[in-house]
């Protein structure tokens, strides 16, 4: 499976705006879209929780009051209060109040599948648009402030949808009704009525659009605060080892203090100033229903007392609109105020896209060739690399040696598509890799980082990551040819051992034994080892290496090496030094030329393995 910029349900067809407001609000819409979105997806249960709400209000609610009324009215005229009277009534009440809670249990019902299937869609969705992402992106982003925002934007569509169903159906909507019965008595109940609910929402709007500022700040800030604890407990180790707990204890309390002052400020902002002005005029509203009431019930030729029981139950229940209207809001904007900050993450397309129309892959060797490459460091002007060739034969094994900073792990990095030229262009097996999926260009490709990958899982499904279907036998044999079955038998559960939150449980050199494992079982064109044996001691280093020679034997090789010792029996030896190729040749031909990498080996030679 191919992977592309981002899901087009979660993805902005839009440039990326370059103001901070603009990308804010580019977010929201793009959060309350994929909502929406996801509603449409279900339209027969979301029509249903959206509609059935509304009913059970109009029974629950404003048909009962007529009934009441008609008995007061019938009372008050002089009727006795009969069986024959009071009884239809009251089963009338006892009838709607029981339809009501139908009604109710109907909306759950549907309220709940909506909730479930649009969070598990939005949970797939957003965590396919993270995947899609390039390198950079994770390079500037907390794991833990990331986790936070996908979570978020998938677990806050339930509120979003709760607030629609429970706050704006079952109390907007059920207007109408209202609207029509207090029509029938007198026009002025309906105009005053809505009049206050349209005033307040005048009055109350623009606070509203105000306070959006304090919670931007506040969701900001609560990021912060989770990326730091993610960040803090990640390297633990470190933390430990530099005895920090007092300072990173510190910062976190200082980042919580930092947050409890912007969510105080938001909530001080509705209470003191929103709600200053909304609850008033709930008031005055509700005692100007009861005048109206007064004056409409006894007038000559009135609808009576009845409809003093109508119009000032219509009123009190209309009226609380006015009160938890902030609240709607509230409940709104910060579902999708939290949405949008995943959202917003959408807005940057990734550098590393597929073509729209990629060559299907061919296997026709696995030469690689680096033609006139172009290549600039994001956040750097000047070019690392600057029309630069290089050529790797079909089985060839080439080390990459040379001082830091010289475009060694840049080259891998190009190859696997982590990050993308700025000019030339990059070719596997006569292919233009930019032309391929990436899925396509990969998986041709294994790799053997400095800094080993491990997941959270068992030790066997750790080094068959690369290729899921391995057959357990499989998976010994390259732990075997990996000298990982000399640790494995000390291990609680062997190969069915959980190796911890990125291998905490293994030792350094083991987790770099399990990747070369994993490059092995991989069985790929094209091997990149990027310091691959870094991490080993030098008896374990020298098993590796007859294992690494097995394992590259006919397959196109590009080593990178600090320690040339790991890789002077490579067929050629490639110098870089500031991105360009200052000496290549075999190990030998190399030190008798007696150039810098000469230096380097005299340097090294006393340290480290011997030739």
């Amino acid at each position: 499976m191919s992977v592309t910029a981002a899901p087009s349900a979660v993805s902005s067809s839009l440039h990326p705006p370059d103001d901070a407001g603009e990308r804010r609000r580019a977010a929201f819409r793009l959060a309350v879209r994929t909502y929406l979105r996801e509603l449409a997806a279900q339209r027969m249960l979301a029509v249903a929780a959206l509609v059935l709400p509304a009913l059970a209000t109009v029974v629950l609610l404003y048909l009962p009051p007529l009934v009441v009324a008609d008995l007061v009215g019938r009372l008050a005229a002089g009727e006795p209060a009969s069986p024959e009277l009071v009884g239809p009534a009251v089963l009338a009440f006892l009838g709607l109040l029981l339809a009501g809670e139908a009604l109710w249990r109907a909306t759950i019902h549907c309220l709940n599948r909506v909730d479930a299937n649009g969070i598990e869609s939005l949970y797939v969705q957003g965590v396919d648009a993270l995947l899609a992402k390039d390198s950079a992106f994770f390079h500037e982003n907390f794991a833990g402030s990331l986790t936070k925002r996908v979570l978020s934007f998938a677990s806050q569509f339930e509120g979003f949808v709760d607030t629609l169903v429970f706050q704006v159906s079952a109390q907007i909507l059920p207007l109408g009704f209202a609207a029509v019965v207090l029509w029938q008595y007198d026009p002025l109940l309906v105009l005053v009525l809505l009049g206050s609910l349209v005033l307040g929402a005048v009055l109350v709007v623009p606070l509203i659009r105000r306070r959006q500022a304090l919670v931007d700040a506040r969701e900001a800030a609560w990021a912060r605060v989770s990326g730091h604890v993610s960040d803090t407990l990640t390297n633990m180790d470190a933390v430990r080892a530099h005895a920090s707990e007092v300072r990173e204890g510190v910062e976190h309390r200082r980042r919580v203090a930092h947050n409890r002052l912007l969510a105080l400020r938001s909530w001080d902002y509705s209470n003191l100033r929103i709600d200053m002005i909304v609850a008033p005029l709930s008031v005055l509203a509700n005692t100007a229903g009861l005048v109206l009431a007064l004056g409409v019930a006894t007038r000559a030729g009135g609808p009576g007392v009845g409809a003093l029981v109508v119009v000032f139950s219509y009123y009190v229940t209309a009226t609380r609109i006015l009160f938890e209207f902030n609240q709607t809001y509230r409940s709104l904007e910060r579902s999708t105020t939290e949405a949008a900050q995943f959202a917003e993450l959408l807005l940057d397309t990734p550098t590393v896209l597929d073509p729209d129309r990629p060559e299907p892959l061919e296997r026709r060797g696995a030469a690689v060739r680096f033609e006139g490459v172009t290549f600039v460091h994001s956040g750097r002007t000047e070019p690392l690399f600057d029309r630069f060739d290089l050529a790797v034969g079909d089985g060839e094994r080439v080390g990459l040696v040379g001082r830091s900073g010289g475009g060694k792990t840049t080259i891998v990095r190009l190859l696997l598509r982590l990050m993308d030229v700025q000019g030339g262009r990059i070719l596997l097996g006569g292919q233009d890799i930019t032309r391929l999926t990436q899925a396509d260009l990969r998986s041709r490709i294994a790799y053997v980082p400095q800094d080993p990958v491990m997941f959270h899982r068992t030790l066997a499904e750790n080094i068959a990551f690369g290729r899921p279907g391995a057959t357990p036998e499989q998976v010994r044999a390259a732990a075997a040819d990996a000298h990982v079955l000399e640790f494995v038998e000390d291990l609680p559960d062997g190969f069915a051992t959980l190796v911890g939150e990125r291998g905490v449980k293994l030792s350094g050199g083991q987790r770099q034994r399990v990747a070369i494992a994993r490059a092995m079982l991989r069985d790929a064109d094209l091997v990149l080892l990027d310091e691959a044996t870094s991490a080993l001691d030098s008896e374990s280093e020298g098993l590796i290496q007859d294992a690494l020679r097995r394992t590259v034997q006919g397959r196109t090789t590009i080593a990178v090496a600090h320690r040339l010792s790991t890789v002077a029996g490579m067929d050629r030896l490639v110098v870089l030094d500031r991105g360009r190729v200052t000496e290549q040749g075999t190990h030998a031909e190399l030190l008798a030329r007696g150039g810098g990498y000469a230096a380097l080996w005299a340097r090294q030679s006393g340290g480290f393995l011997a030739e």
